[in-house]
């Protein structure tokens, strides 16, 4: 549940200017999460969330620019936390997640830049990835493989 609520936290300060941990919490309970403020305080703290000035002057939380290290190890444990299954068919790739996994999980795969990839659609819990060859496919199940295990 922790890691759902933290990429809903991602996902909510990427989509909207959050200024305060009260209005962090609110967006969270209307999103379904049961949250208190000093658990939204902790998530904050472990997500090492920083405030900053947006364009309209006033303060809300974002993410730190980090090295890239950093980053594909945060996308590598959104893959291998939240995906349970992958195969290709022909030129499809099937990832199959855990319920509300599967948007985090195709922005990650998207992320790391494979350039076999046209596209990606993902679902609540499926995402299809088209690739241009069908060895690009056989390529991009073994690499996700390799990163979730």
């Amino acid at each position: 549940m922790k890691s759902k609520r933290h990429l809903k936290i991602l996902e909510i300060i990427a989509q909207r200017d959050i200024e305060t941990q009260e209005d962090l919490a609110e967006t969270l309970k209307s999103e379904g999460f049961d949250v208190t403020q000093a658990t939204v305080s902790r998530d904050i703290k472990n997500l090492k969330l920083i405030k900053m000035q947006g364009p309209s002057g006033k303060y809300k939380y974002a993410v730190p620019k980090t090295n890239e290290n950093n980053m594909s190890d945060k996308l590598t444990n959104v893959l291998a936390n939240l995906t349970t299954s992958v195969e290709n068919i022909d030129k499809m790739v099937v990832v199959k997640t855990v319920s509300a996994g599967a948007a985090p999980v195709a922005e990650a795969i998207d992320s790391f830049g494979f350039d076999e990839i046209a596209g990606t659609i993902a679902g609540e819990n499926t995402i299809f990835i088209m690739l241009r060859t069908t060895e690009g496919a056989e390529e991009l199940v073994v690499k996700i493989r390799n990163l979730i295990s």
